[in-house]
């Protein structure tokens, strides 16, 4: 019966049990962390809220699964289920055809390429600059936050978007009554799932930070550096790195659904998350030159939170980064998330 399956609606054989088991705990942790912070017992709200940041994080990295076609031989299925689960990550103001396809620019091009350019807006707004900055110290991820709220107001910024106002309106309506009546119903529980959803934000974000210095282009800019290393396979190996959470445990991988192979994706991008693992050790054995070791992710992401907000254009040029991820200085990027297609 399951190899029937997998031979009907699946992309790849023995990918039934995974896939299905994450959908599972993905929908535990999620709806069973909601269930637990509306319980109001401040033990079980405390379990809940981060069962449910997790549960977040997972349904993300199913979406980018989907987006892939990694799952489900039909691309339309792979758009239903990744529109499904954009409801719980908070991302579903954007469209997924849209989320899809800027991720594919993404790999087509080996480029970073935006609509939004907040940091050219920060540059001209000292007072805006300091408050981003000064959250950003406290680890809060203001970035992130600002992208989603443009995110909701796409349909109205965006001429290309305008067609998109009156579903993007409704989907405020349903989320913005959802998210008051648990307000109501406890100001605590609300602060929870706000909680929540800053741990989930602060999780895609390390992930997204050092894994690239293809630096960022303005997709307005229509400029050839946007296109002048499309299919640059030595240039995307170069500028692309592996955040493992674990070498010695590959389990605790799985806590980010094994987005930390991000070389072995790159190689192989229509790879299920279940067989990145495996691809990885394939393509590089103990090769680990741009594996960055955990403590030095951390020791980035600590260090760069505040230089983040602009970035490091050096970073983009010759060796830099690869000697700032080895010391633990790097900076990285911010507002790159597969989620906010701006």
């Amino acid at each position: 019966m399951i190899h029937k399956i997998e031979k009907i609606w699946l992309r790849y054989k023995g990918s039934l049990r995974p896939t299905i088991s994450v959908l599972l705990y993905c929908q535990l942790a999620y709806f069973g962390g909601a269930a637990l912070i509306l319980s109001l017992n401040p033990v079980f709200m405390i379990i809940g809220t981060l069962a449910m940041a997790h549960g977040m994080v997972i349904a993300a990295y199913m979406i980018h699964d989907c987006g892939h076609n990694t799952l489900f031989k039909s691309p339309r299925h792979n758009a239903m289920l990744g529109k499904a689960l954009n409801w719980l990550t908070g991302s579903c103001y954007g469209t997924y055809e849209d989320l899809r396809a800027n991720h594919m620019q993404h790999h087509v091009n080996n480029a970073d390429v935006i609509t939004l350019d907040y940091r050219g807006y920060l540059a001209h707004a000292p007072i805006q600059r300091k408050i981003v900055q000064g959250l950003e110290w406290l680890y809060i991820p203001v970035v992130e936050f600002l992208m989603h709220g443009v995110l909701m107001l796409a349909p109205f910024l965006f001429k290309d978007k305008k067609n998109q106002r009156l579903r993007v309106t409704l989907i405020i309506m349903i989320r913005f009554s959802l998210l008051l009546a648990v307000f109501l119903y406890s100001p605590m529980a609300y602060i929870c799932y706000v909680i929540a959803y800053t741990i989930f934000l602060t999780i895609l974000r390390f992930m997204d930070a050092l894994q690239h210095n293809y630096g960022l282009m303005l997709a307005t800019d229509h400029h050839f550096d946007l296109v002048k290393h499309r299919g640059d396979r030595d240039y995307e190996e170069s500028h692309t790195f592996s955040n493992l959470i674990s070498v010695n445990h590959p389990w605790l991988n799985l806590l980010t659904l094994n987005f930390g192979y991000h070389n072995a994706h790159h190689a192989k991008p229509t790879a299920p998350w279940h067989e990145l693992p495996k691809l990885h050790r394939e393509l590089y054995g103990d090769q680990g030159d741009f594996v960055i070791p955990f403590g030095k992710q951390l020791s980035s992401f600590h260090k760069g939170r505040v230089a983040r907000v602009f970035g490091d254009e050096s970073e983009t040029r010759g060796s830099q980064f690869v000697q700032r991820l080895q010391n633990g200085s790097a900076v990285g990027t911010n507002g790159i998330s597969f989620l906010t297609p701006l």
